[in-house]
């Protein structure tokens, strides 16, 4: 259908041709929010683990380390 998936240590990703369809008929509302929500998950799921990992962290600890593994190390 389209052209080939290269799945490599190049690219670590790859969108399939149906996923593709669905996410073409949103609106860039939608994609937006979708990103969002994942990235919250992203977040959340962080967060619990590293609070688990690290119950003596204070929360400003942990915001600041999910923060610097969200942004890989910029922040």
């Amino acid at each position: 259908m389209g052209k080939a998936l290269r799945l490599d240590k190049g690219q670590i990703e790859a969108v399939d041709d149906a996923m593709a369809m669905v996410l073409s008929s949103k609106t860039h509302a939608e994609r937006i929010n979708i990103g969002f929500n994942i990235w919250l998950s992203a977040r959340n799921m962080l967060m619990i683990h590293l609070r688990k990992s690290h119950p003596d962290w204070s929360e400003n600890i942990l915001l600041k380390e999910v923060a610097k593994r969200l942004s890989h190390g910029a922040v």
